[in-house]
């Protein structure tokens, strides 16, 4: 049984994998992988987290940890916490709508045991994957800056720095698209975010791009479920290209 993780306070650098290993080939420094609970480094989502400790102080109200497998092939990577969503209950697109598809379709793939009811108590498990955010923190309007997405960033290295077995890294959206291109050293105009798109990173590691799973680009049809479901297929394909080499 895979364990699952809530929370992540890891400190251990992994060492950069050669071409013939099978560690994943992130070139960075030791990093946190976690904030503080009340992190103070961008002061306007440290405004927006008081306000609602206040108005909802039963609410998570913090920086929210990855969630999944410790020792995942796949992370899935999304922009930030959603107000009554990963802000709310603690565990990434746990009780918003964007979390109904992206569980539902792990499920499906077989990606997650047991059921996914918008709760941090329902039993759901991820299998080989983890799901976290490039921005820990809910952010007005679902929209980090620049500068918020840059000073979160290294926690995002840190936690990615903790998987050395990724073979396959999903992008929900253009921001987490960057931010793992950055993550790698790769320059944005070289591989463009397009839905569907499936770039090699390093020798060991595939990035796939999707849409982001969120309510609007669902109402607008601009991701469907048969489209979310072709970009599940391709990774699972793109998993088991990497094991025939």
């Amino acid at each position: 049984m895979t364990k699952q993780r809530q929370s992540a306070d890891f400190q251990k650098k992994y060492p950069n994998s050669k071409k013939d290993n099978k560690e994943n080939s992130l070139s960075i420094a030791p990093q946190e992988s976690m904030p503080e609970r009340d992190c103070p480094l961008c002061p306007r989502l440290a405004s927006l987290r008081h306000d609602l400790q206040k108005e909802h102080p039963d609410w998570f109200n913090a920086p929210v940890p990855p969630f999944g497998d410790d020792d995942p092939w796949l992370a899935i990577v999304g922009l930030a916490p959603g107000m009554k969503g990963a802000n709310r209950t603690g565990r990434p697109f746990t009780g918003d709508f964007a979390g109904i598809l992206l569980y539902e379709t792990l499920l499906k793939y077989g990606l997650a045991t047991g059921h996914y009811q918008a709760d941090i108590n329902d039993g759901l498990k991820l299998k080989g994957t983890v799901v976290l955010n490039s921005v820990r923190c809910l952010p007005p309007q679902n929209k980090p800056t620049t500068q918020e997405m840059v000073t979160c960033r290294p926690f995002f290295l840190g936690a990615m720095a903790h998987y050395p077995h990724l073979k396959v890294i999903l992008a929900l959206g253009h921001i987490a698209h960057q931010t793992i291109l950055r993550a790698f050293g790769i320059t944005l105009s070289s591989m463009p975010f397009k839905h569907g798109a499936a770039y090699q990173l390093s020798p060991e590691i595939q990035l796939v791009d999707s849409y982001h799973c969120s309510r609007y680009n669902q109402n607008t049809r601009r991701l469907t479920e048969d489209m979310f479901q072709d970009v599940f297929a391709k990774i699972i394909e793109c998993r088991g290209n990497d094991d025939q080499k």
